[in-house]
C-alpha cells in the first residue's frame, strides 16, 4: 500500500505537466486562426465595377452561371432576412478597403474574401451583430474546412466559396451556429482516433495491479481526466455538436471498448505466452 501511494505521487505530476502541455499546445495553435484575416490595407477603387453587385470575382474563379445563380440567391436572401453577404476574389490586384465604401459594409455584413496567394483561400470580415449569432470559432472552422488547400484541390475554388457562402446562409437563417454544422469524414477519423487512444489509456489504467483484483478502479479513475478529454470532449463532443446521426457516434464508442479491451487484455496474452514458453 505504502509502495502504491509513492508511485500515486510520483505519477500525478507528471500528469499535470501533461495536460499543461497538451492544453498549452491546443492554445497556441489557435492563435494562428484568432481572427478571420482582413482584407488588403489599401485603396483602389479602379478595379471596383459601375454597376452594383454583390460579387467582385477578379480571379475569375467563379464560372459564370455560378455568379449569376449566386448573385441572384444574395439579393433574394438580403431581401428576406437583411443580412448583407458580399464575396471579393482577388489575387494579383485587389479593391482593398474601397469595398467597403462600394458595398457599405455595416454591422450586418459578412464580406468573404477568396484569394489564393496565401496558405488558405478563404477569409471573412464580419460585422458586429453578425459575431453575437456566429462567435468568431464559427470563422476559424468555416475558414479551415473549405478554404484549406485538400478541400479547393479537390472541389475547385468556386465550389470552396459556394459551400462556405451557403453555410453562413443557412446559420443565419436558423439564428445562429456555435460550430459548423456536418461532420466530414476527416474530421470524424479524428474522432475517431482520440476515442480509440483515450479507450487505450482507460484500458492500461485499468489492468489489475493485485493478484485477486480484476479491475483497477482507483487507476482509472486517477487518469479519467486524460482519457476522458480525448473521449468525451475530442471524440464524443464533435460529433453530436455537428451531427445528429447515430453511426459516427457509435462507431466512436465502440473504438472507445475496443481500444480498452485491447489495452487491458494485452499483458493477459503476454503472460500466457511467456507461462508456455518456460513449459516448453
Amino acid at each position: 500500500m505504502l509502495k502504491q501511494s509513492r508511485y500515486i505521487k510520483m505519477l500525478i505530476p507528471s500528469l499535470r505537466r501533461f495536460i499543461v502541455l497538451f492544453i498549452s499546445c491546443l492554445l497556441g495553435l489557435s492563435t494562428l486562426f484568432a481572427n478571420p484575416a482582413p482584407a488588403q490595407a489599401f485603396d483602389n477603387p479602379s478595379l471596383l465595377p459601375e454597376k452594383q453587385t454583390p460579387i467582385i470575382d477578379l480571379a475569375n474563379f467563379l464560372p459564370t452561371l455560378q455568379e449569376e445563380s449566386l448573385t441572384e440567391e444574395i439579393k433574394e436572401f438580403e431581401e428576406e432576412t437583411g443580412w448583407k453577404l458580399r464575396i471579393l476574389t482577388q489575387y494579383d490586384q485587389t479593391p482593398g478597403r474601397a469595398v467597403k465604401e462600394y458595398w457599405n459594409l455595416n454591422d450586418q455584413s459578412v464580406l468573404l474574401v477568396a484569394d489564393a496567394r496565401g496558405g488558405n483561400l478563404l477569409a471573412f470580415n464580419v460585422g458586429d451583430e453578425v459575431y453575437n449569432l456566429l462567435p468568431r470559432t464559427f470563422w476559424v472552422e468555416l475558414q479551415t474546412r473549405f478554404g484549406n488547400m485538400f478541400y479547393v484541390e479537390k472541389n475547385g475554388e468556386n465550389n470552396a466559396i459556394a459551400q462556405s457562402l451557403e453555410t453562413v446562409k443557412g446559420c443565419l437563417a436558423e439564428g445562429g451556429c456555435n460550430v459548423v454544422p456536418g461532420l466530414p469524414q476527416e474530421q470524424w477519423i479524428l474522432t475517431l482516433i482520440t476515442s480509440v487512444v483515450g479507450g487505450v489509456v482507460f484500458g492500461l489504467a485499468a489492468r489489475p495491479r493485485k493478484q485477486d483484483q480484476i479491475v483497477a478502479w482507483q487507476w482509472a479513475l486517477l487518469l479519467s481526466p486524460l482519457w476522458g478529454i480525448l473521449f468525451i470532449a475530442f471524440g464524443i463532443g464533435p460529433v453530436v455538436t455537428r451531427t445528429a446521426e447515430w453511426l459516427p457516434l457509435l462507431r466512436n464508442i465502440l473504438g472507445f471498448m475496443l481500444g480498452a479491451l485491447v489495452a487491458y487484455l494485452t499483458p493477459i496474452f503476454n503472460n500466457e505466452s511467456t507461462h508456455s514458453e518456460g513449459k516448453t
